[in-house]
């Protein structure tokens, strides 16, 4: 009995072992693409000629529209405000000299997607970047409490990512090659209370997401969901930046250093190890009243929210 128990441990240090070993080699892949670039230049351009971003009005999406821009794509920016629209566009073609085309749509809505369809007709689309997404509420709040826009998130935050990816990629599987960049959030990484909407239509990004490049990795077509935490932008109140918090450049500039990295990434360093810390986490922590009251006073201290 006591050998078979002092084998059972001796198990258990070496599979714990095993875990922090295949942690580290993932870390050490994400610090090593964080200061070395590895991806050839040559290589988001190889995979079409356009890049297709929703929600690029402004906030992550404009700055990917601007970063794959610079990078030698055309862009497709589709939002739903038109002069936002034709401000990047104008800016981005001015600074880019990349061709740049607006699709005006809304994506609360479902019956957009024949329109945006006829749109994209005839282009050699390589990427594409469902960014778009609506977060009803940035302070935490009961579901009862929140506005009733239960409707909206699910047309901005889900069908947006299916409807999208259905259109494009087909062409992308013709082809044989593409990259769908699927924008989730860290709050869909575990049951999130007080952002419940927002949290469960994240973590349907993230399941379909893998589900998808499961089922064509070996077509081509590159699909990866992005977890990030805080990023600084009008949908955030334009959180104050810091170490955690990134500006929308910067975390699009570094994200795509990782899009090759897995079905699955926070897009930054500094927010893997935060995930890391929080996966350490006890849920009843996350859960309680005294987390949840501090982090609304982050929240408050962080942001134009008065």
């Amino acid at each position: 009995m006591g050998v078979a128990l002092e084998q059972f441990f001796i198990f258990v240090g070496l599979l714990v072992c095993l875990v922090y070993l295949v942690k580290w080699v993932r870390f050490s892949r994400y610090i090593f693409r964080h200061f070395w670039k590895v991806l050839p230049k040559s290589f988001l351009k190889s995979m079409g000629q356009w890049a297709v971003i929703t929600g690029a009005g402004d906030g992550i999406g404009k700055a990917y529209s601007f970063e794959l821009a610079r990078r030698g794509l055309n862009v497709v920016l589709i939002s739903r405000t038109l002069k936002k629209l034709q401000a990047a566009a104008t800016e981005i073609e001015c600074t880019t000299g990349s061709s740049v085309k607006i699709i005006q749509a809304d994506f609360t809505k479902d019956n957009i997607y024949e329109y945006i369809r006829e749109k994209l007709k005839g282009l050699e689309i390589g990427i594409l970047v469902n960014n778009v997404g609506m977060l009803p509420n940035l302070l935490p709040s009961h579901f009862l409490d929140t506005p009733d826009e239960i409707q909206n998130v699910i047309h901005c935050n889900i069908t947006s990512v299916v409807k999208m990816t259905q259109l494009i990629l087909k062409h992308m599987e013709s082809r044989q090659k593409g990259l769908i960049l699927n924008i989730s959030s860290g709050v869909a990484l575990f049951p999130w209370p007080l952002y419940s909407m927002y949290s469960a239509s994240k973590a349907f990004v993230c399941t379909f997401s893998k589900a998808l490049q499961a089922e064509y990795k070996r077509k081509g077509v590159i699909i990866q969901v992005l977890t990030p935490y805080a990023v600084s932008t009008p949908m955030t109140k334009h959180l104050h930046t810091n170490m955690v918090t990134k500006t929308a450049d910067e975390f699009v500039q570094e994200s795509l250093n990782y899009v090759t990295i897995g079905d699955e990434t926070c897009g930054c360093l500094t927010h893997e190890l935060l995930r890391s810390f929080l996966s350490l986490v006890p849920s009843w922590v996350l859960y309680s009243s005294a987390f949840q009251k501090k982090y609304m006073e982050y929240l408050k201290h962080n942001s134009n929210i008065k």
